[in-house]
């Protein structure tokens, strides 16, 4: 993902990068420190040489329109840098605690009439007419897989936002979309789209036992608020430290602003929810 050498306990990046759409000199050196901190100890971050880290959902329509032009011409997802033992990437799946939540308003002339709705929808034969539209009309099953009809495909890679109008599929309703099932059946002949998503699959891990929330104004809660804004002045701050005493200095503030903030309470209520949801799933 990114060109660079090491040398000593400096990080050089070569003189074909940009730093927020700005020319960086010919050489570049962060802190050792730096590297560990934006690193964990992991990733040696962090210069992108004419490279872009997205989301790959959020960029499919600009994807197709990009290979629709030239096939050659696509964005790929490539191996970034490992830690020093070579370890395997690590990409956090699906979690526990939901993301979204759908709500039937008190004024709804028919609450039971839209839970038959949503049922539906995120049933397999809903989750084909969000995900495909109306068989035989937008897409044809071959051999247990879908094939979007040529008008389909070529409204959907031409003009996306027509695509959404006329058909409303390819999962515009995506807070109803089941994605493990969905894979059953998908399309598979989009391969600007696929190699980005099947690059993830080696590396997808199981982590939903981590996944914490805290009672709103609950002291873990203001806790976690505090100290998220820590982080978000003073990251900036530590990565572009000008020396190694410099970026000490910040980290000694920045432990410090943390603990103040109450870490402590913080870390107590994550490690008693984490414990309770590996207990829950069987997990050690």
């Amino acid at each position: 993902m990114y060109r660079h050498i090491q040398c000593g306990n400096r990080f050089i990046a070569n003189n074909k990068f940009r730093i927020h759409g700005k020319s960086a000199p010919d050489s570049y050196a962060l802190p050792a420190a730096t590297i560990q901190f934006m690193g964990i100890r992991a990733y040696k971050p962090l210069i992108q040489s004419h490279h872009m880290l997205y989301q790959r959902t959020d960029m499919a329509e600009q994807q197709r329109v990009l290979a629709a032009k030239d096939p050659n011409h696509v964005y790929i997802a490539v191996d970034g840098p490992r830690n020093a033992a070579g370890d395997p990437h690590t990409l956090p799946g699906s979690g526990i605690n939901g993301w979204t939540v759908t709500l039937i308003s008190k004024n709804c002339a028919d609450p039971e009439g839209a839970i038959r709705l949503m049922s539906f929808l995120m049933s397999e034969e809903g989750q084909k007419l969000i995900m495909l539209g109306i068989e035989g009309e937008h897409y044809t099953m071959e051999n247990g897989r879908a094939v979007l009809t040529p008008e389909t495909r070529k409204l959907m890679t031409e003009d996306y936002p027509a695509y959404v109008r006329q058909i409303g599929a390819n999962d515009s309703y995506w807070m109803l979309q089941d994605n493990l099932m969905q894979a059953q059946w998908k399309p598979l002949d989009e391969p600007e789209l696929l190699q980005m998503e099947q690059w993830t699959y080696p590396y997808v891990c199981y982590t939903a036992q981590y996944d914490t929330n805290f009672v709103l104004e609950s002291p873990a809660d203001i806790a976690e608020k505090k100290i998220s804004a820590i982080h978000g002045q003073m990251l900036p701050q530590l990565l572009l430290a000008p020396t190694e005493e410099a970026f000490e200095t910040l980290w000694a503030e920045y432990v410090k602003a943390r603990e103040e903030s109450g870490l402590a309470v913080m870390l107590q209520e994550q490690t008693r929810q984490m414990t309770a949801a590996k207990e829950k799933l069987g997990l050690e």
